[in-house]
């Protein structure tokens, strides 16, 4: 779609946005000084050299290099498909909470529905490498908001990023869901996640700042975190290392005057260290939903369009105390036929089995009950128990009062 622009002014914003050694902030600066883009294409010589070293404003005076052009003329094609369009800088349309960034994109590539940029959001990001219980905490939250009208923005990253927008895609509700992309839009990154860019792309809205055939490379995942930040009214982290990009982008929302949020964990979980280091510095400790949106409603107006009663979110099933039987007998080891099993093996030898390490994995370090482990790893319910049992004896997890399991120690792990 190729807006009410003329041609000449879309070509100019993509060549600007292009251009060897014309930086955003530079950008920005041309722009403020000679009005649209192709005017900075026809200034003097002169007026750019106030701006701009010689040789780059000689390169503006003169044709695209060919790179450049190829890149440009790829976005045009881009942007003549359905469902494709472009928002500038100078666009009535451009979401205005991007202003309140220091470093505003030029342009925005969107697929989808961009009008979801300009309704409330809440951004939920967290660890790539997360553990289950936090994919199933990001999709529940993520499923609560979107049913109660909120646009769910996010990175399209692995881990809590891709939960989040599984869960407002599952919703059903009014609310939608934003992918931000650190590449540009015909390319999946990571591969694994074209299916679920699909589905965005038929009911919410995929948006980078990148020409189409841009690769992902690592500062560009910084470059894309302010874009998160900045278009949500809030940012919920889910689960993050002291040291990781989703606290970058907590940093960067704060920056903007936006909320931080952060779930609480185990206090021997490694992923909840960055929540926890957070909430000391004083982001808001949450445990459903509903209280992310009571703090967003005292900032600003409601979604539009807001679907169920208010409360908390369905949560992951562990999460549920009425789902689980306390007074279930103690386990005892069996195989896979239910016949006793050999004796317990010791703790060295115990960790060494990959199938015990698969029920580690799936239980993280948040509570999880026998039929979430089952569900979590695909293993029956003889072989999950029996492997339970074992690390229970073993001391690597502990059985709460309502029947769920925990990990003990991070370092025997």
């Amino acid at each position: 779609m190729m807006e009410d622009r003329t041609q000449e002014e879309t070509l100019a914003w993509l060549r600007l946005s292009l251009q060897p050694g014309v930086s955003r902030a530079t950008a920005r600066q041309l722009l403020a000084e000679f009005g649209l883009p192709q005017h900075i294409f026809t200034a003097s010589a002169a007026a750019l050299a106030r701006h701009l070293p010689r040789d780059v404003a000689a390169a503006l005076l003169s044709p695209a290099p060919a790179d450049v052009k190829q890149a440009m003329d790829a976005a045009v094609r881009m942007l003549a498909q359905p469902g494709h369009s472009l928002i500038t800088l100078a666009d009535a349309h451009y979401p205005s909470q991007l202003l309140d960034s220091s470093d505003p994109p030029l342009l925005l590539y969107v697929r989808g529905n961009r009008q979801l940029l300009h309704q409330p959001s809440v951004a939920i990001v967290g660890a790539r490498n997360a553990t289950e219980g936090g994919k199933d905490n990001a999709r529940a939250f993520a499923r609560h908001l979107a049913q109660r009208g909120w646009t769910v923005v996010s990175g399209l990253a692995r881990g809590i990023d891709a939960a989040a927008h599984e869960g407002s895609l599952s919703a059903g509700g009014p609310g939608g869901t934003v992918a931000v992309l650190a590449c540009g839009l015909d390319i999946a990154y990571p591969r694994q996640h074209a299916p679920l860019m699909e589905q965005i792309a038929a009911t919410g809205a995929l948006v980078s700042e990148y020409a189409p055939g841009t690769p992902a490379q690592p500062f560009r995942f910084p470059e894309r975190n302010r874009i998160v930040a900045a278009l949500a009214r809030g940012v919920l982290v889910v689960e993050a290392a002291v040291q990781s990009g989703s606290l970058v982008t907590a940093r960067l929302a704060l920056e903007c005057g936006r909320e931080v949020f952060a779930i609480p964990g185990s206090i021997h979980a490694p992923l909840s260290r960055g929540c926890h280091a957070l909430i000391r510095q004083g982001a808001k400790l949450v445990e459903q939903g509903s209280d992310i949106e009571e703090e967003m409603l005292r900032t600003g107006p409601a979604p539009t369009s807001q679907a169920g009663a208010h409360g908390a979110p369905p949560l992951p099933r562990e999460y549920d105390g009425s789902l689980l039987s306390a007074r279930r007998p103690p386990l005892r080891p069996t195989d896979a036929s239910g016949n006793a099993a050999p004796a317990v093996r010791p703790t060295r030898s115990l960790l060494k089995d990959p199938t015990v390490n698969r029920v580690l994995q799936a239980l993280g370090y948040d509570p999880a009950d026998m039929d979430t482990l089952c569900r979590r790893t695909g293993l029956g319910f003889p072989k999950v128990a029996a492997l339970l049992s074992e690390l229970e004896l073993n001391d690597i997890i502990h059985r709460l009062e309502d029947g769920r399991f925990q990990r003990r120690q991070t370092e025997l792990l």
